[in-house]
């Protein structure tokens, strides 16, 4: 039937969102490669959100979902970290192998959704990182670099952060943090207070400050996700 091919036709929607980002991000649009992850982003959550909604959900829809995000979420990603490696550092240029550090985030991209396919502990909770953070995170860079929020005028400091933050990235999407997942087995607020807070507080510091509050946001969420765990631990052992 053509309505169980919805979901997959969501998801093949993301794939090819990515791959004109792609080409925006070697066009050098940065700005349009980046809001490609965000569209990405939104029709992500509702291939998932249609699959459940018609009980079509299987091996098949599952595996797209990775291969789609791999390439949004993945490549796409690393595509725009590498044209924005600094080119410069400490008044020399910067070897081309700075550039190529940004694959790594593909790298590690892609050993997390393996592992994710393969985990049967994330079936209500995730292990590490979710490739569309990250790519979230990496998508307000363009914005941010371009705004009058931050003014970096030292070309080692711009290193510096790029050398720390593709590191930090790959950590986490393969790291054993325990994060929560905006899954809702109901919707009383004593089952759900961490996720109703990480939604409110979202959108607050959207609100607020717009695409800077995306780092904070990832920050807030490992946060969370962090005195969740260690609530729980402390309700089963009493």
């Amino acid at each position: 039937m053509i309505i169980k091919q919805i979901p997959n036709a969501i998801t093949s929607a993301n794939l090819f969102t990515g791959c004109i980002g792609i080409v925006f991000a070697f066009n050098q649009d940065l700005r349009s490669a980046a809001l490609c992850i965000l569209i990405s982003l939104f029709i992500d959550f509702f291939d998932g959100f249609a699959a459940r909604l018609l009980k079509v959900s299987g091996p098949m829809g599952k595996e797209l979902d990775s291969l789609a995000d791999m390439v949004s979420f993945g490549v796409l990603p690393s595509v725009i970290l590498f044209h924005m490696a600094p080119k410069s550092f400490f008044g020399y240029e910067a070897f081309p192998i700075l550039s190529y550090l940004a694959f790594f985030v593909a790298v590690f991209s892609a050993y997390r959704l393996a592992k994710f396919n393969l985990d049967t502990r994330q079936t209500d909770k995730f292990i590490g990182v979710p490739t569309p953070a990250i790519s979230a995170v990496i998508a307000s860079v363009p914005f941010i670099y371009e705004s009058d929020v931050f003014y970096f005028d030292s070309s080692t400091t711009t290193v510096l952060l790029y050398l720390a933050f593709i590191p930090l990235a790959c950590y986490l999407l393969v790291s054993e943090i325990t994060l929560i997942a905006l899954k809702f087995k109901s919707f009383g607020f004593s089952e759900n207070t961490f996720r109703y807070t990480l939604i409110i507080a979202s959108i607050l510091l959207l609100v607020i400050f717009k695409f800077v509050a995306i780092p904070l946001i990832l920050v807030l969420y490992i946060v969370l996700s962090i005195i969740e765990n260690r609530t729980t631990k402390v309700k089963a052992v009493s």
